[in-house]
């Protein structure tokens, strides 16, 4: 029986990393949410991104970190979102930033950040970047 526990305890440990892929003591979590100011329900089909990219250089494309993706199941503003990324994966002397778009079930903008919501990779283990606000397209 006991080595039938430890067999098991042993195994989940290693679904877990599995799970991950990086030990959780060298993953950095940038958390906020995200919101809209205009009065307009979702339909229950809109689709939520949220990307944390490295925007160090201004000629070439943004080279991605991480990303959530997830519908809204009828759900309203604000969305939280969580990205992880691995600390060996972040340059000090790069640039990283966050977007966020919400489109409908047939991939047409509805809203976007249109400001820049920096990243400053401080050490810490989660970095909390508040309310991103998004602005609707036309």
């Amino acid at each position: 029986m006991l080595r039938f526990a430890t067999a098991l305890v042993m195994s989940l440990s290693l679904a877990g990393c599995a799970s991950t892929g990086v030990p959780a003591e060298r993953t950095i979590a940038v958390t906020g949410s995200i919101a809209y100011r205009e009065r307009i329900a979702l339909p229950p089909t809109a689709q939520i991104e949220v990307r944390l990219d490295d925007v160090s250089l201004a000629d070439a494309p943004a080279n991605n970190m991480a990303t959530q993706s997830f519908a809204s199941e009828g759900k309203q503003v604000p969305f939280a979102f969580t990205l992880t990324v691995d600390r060996a994966d972040i340059d000090p002397r790069h640039s990283y930033a966050v977007s966020a778009r919400i489109t409908d079930a047939g991939g047409k903008l509805m809203f976007i950040t249109d400001t820049r919501n920096s990243v400053t990779f401080d050490g810490r283990s989660v970095i909390d970047l508040g309310t991103l606000m998004l602005v609707k397209t036309h």
